[in-house]
């Protein structure tokens, strides 16, 4: 059994049929990139898995459990995933410390001052101690998608998922933001991210998976994926990617 697996997941928006028989498996540790074109699906899959929206047809299982459809405790569910979004999603009238410690405080009912000890402990890591007292207005995009990943890590989630969280990002910007995620490769984190970045796919992931319209139209290790792709699809997606210099 893997750690994570989804079993023919669907996803209508009324005629709209966005995900059409989406099959993955994720093993713990492992870093899994979501690859494809605009509008095939990733932030959809992604969505779905974290409970955002309600899958119409298949199953979505963590560790054996399910975790879609009707009797599922979203609240637990999400102590467990934690997910990032591209537009950062911090709250502007709260500090970075208070951003970081809301959901510990409020969800998993940590002391006050354990949270805090906690959350400067992520904020040291992510080199952004000195930023504890700030508003996210006062803080540069970079530092803002960092501020977010520290406020996933500290529900200590099993797996984290990222939605495209550097295409907000000015180029100067973006390197930061991977680097903090190729230390928590490095240290174990289960991620599945949808990302363009392929040259972080391509050094990180341990498997990469290619969607076209609405299902995994190629999945490998990414020497295979970027090296030898099979499918004619995955083939014409990566040329223009070369052509426009992203890999």
């Amino acid at each position: 059994m893997s750690f994570l697996e989804i079993r023919d997941v669907h996803k209508r928006y009324g005629e709209l049929e966005v995900l059409k028989g989406i099959n993955l498996k994720v093993e713990q540790h492992q870093v899994v990139c979501l690859i494809g074109a605009s509008g095939c699906g990733k932030s959809t899959l992604l969505r779905c898995i974290n409970g955002l929206e309600a899958i119409s047809g298949g199953e979505i299982r963590l560790e054996g459990d399910r975790i879609t459809g009707p009797g599922v405790d979203l609240d637990r569910l999400r102590r467990k995933v934690g997910i990032v979004f591209q537009s950062f999603n911090l709250f502007p009238h709260m500090t970075v410390l208070q951003n970081v410690t809301l959901a510990p405080i409020q969800v998993l009912g940590i002391p006050r001052a354990e949270a805090e000890a906690r959350a400067m402990e992520l904020l040291r890591r992510i080199g952004l101690e000195a930023k504890a007292k700030a508003y996210p207005d006062q803080l540069s995009g970079g530092q803002q998608q960092r501020v977010a990943i520290a406020r996933a890590l500290a529900m200590d989630p099993q797996l984290l998922l990222l939605d495209e969280i550097t295409s907000a990002l000015d180029p100067e910007l973006v390197s930061e933001v991977l680097n903090l995620l190729r230390e928590l490769a490095a240290e174990g984190m289960t991620m599945l991210l949808a990302t363009h970045e392929m040259s972080f796919a391509r050094e990180v992931a341990s498997k990469v998976c290619f969607l076209y319209q609405g299902v995994v139209h190629e999945e490998g290790p990414p020497e295979q994926i970027f090296g030898d792709p099979q499918q004619e699809r995955t083939r014409a997606f990566l040329s223009k990617i070369i052509e426009a210099g992203r890999l």
